[in-house]
């Protein structure tokens, strides 16, 4: 069940949790000018009272819902990876986990399409640099020399990124799964070391 279908509890109550899931939820379709007091209320079938328990402005939950996002992104995909212990594993591991359509995805990319707005320029720069050093690091443990490893990370990384603005904003055919999976294949053979 998404946030928008949760329904308030018996006392007619959302949690902040809620809010924040369902401004991620509306972030991720439509992205940050999307995310609106009164159309989450209704979506969510509260009034913009609710809202205002648990948060004093629009800003307050972006913010909340960004974090929120960021943490949860860290725990599942790079906590996961960093554990792995050889470097080629790690890449082929991370680039299958981010190839997944999957909502931390779609608010990525719509975080990317609002990277200069003050609340979301220092996640997009701290998710950047957090991701491009693990990068670098598993290059640089895979034997590339500490300036390859880091130009090979940047080119990762781009990869990931364009693809993901190449789908949501600018219309590419969709590909059905046969043909992605063989893409993703492409990539990891590409950009991973043998």
């Amino acid at each position: 069940m998404t946030a928008a279908e949760q329904k308030p509890d018996s006392r007619g109550r959302l949690s902040a949790t809620d809010w924040e899931q369902a401004a991620l939820e509306v972030l991720a379709q439509g992205g940050v000018a999307a995310v609106a007091v009164e159309s989450l209320a209704r979506t969510l079938g509260v009034t913009k009272g609710s809202f205002y328990w648990h948060f004093p402005t629009r800003e307050a939950l972006l913010k909340a819902a960004i974090d929120r996002w960021e943490q949860r992104d860290e725990d599942q995909v790079i906590a996961h990876v960093e554990r792995i212990a050889d470097p080629r594993e790690r890449l082929r591991e991370l680039f299958q986990r981010v190839s997944r359509e999957v909502q931390s995805h779609l608010v990525y990319a719509a975080l990317l399409q609002a990277s200069d707005h003050p609340l979301v320029q220092p996640v997009i720069e701290r998710i950047s640099r957090r991701r491009l050093a693990l990068l670098t690091a598993a290059y640089a443990e895979a034997g590339f020399e500490p300036r390859a490893a880091r130009h090979r990370a940047r080119l990762a990384y781009t990869a990931y990124s364009g693809f993901l603005q190449l789908n949501q904003r600018h219309g590419m055919p969709r590909m059905d799964q046969e043909e992605y999976q063989a893409y993703i294949d492409h990539v990891i053979e590409t950009l991973v070391p043998a």
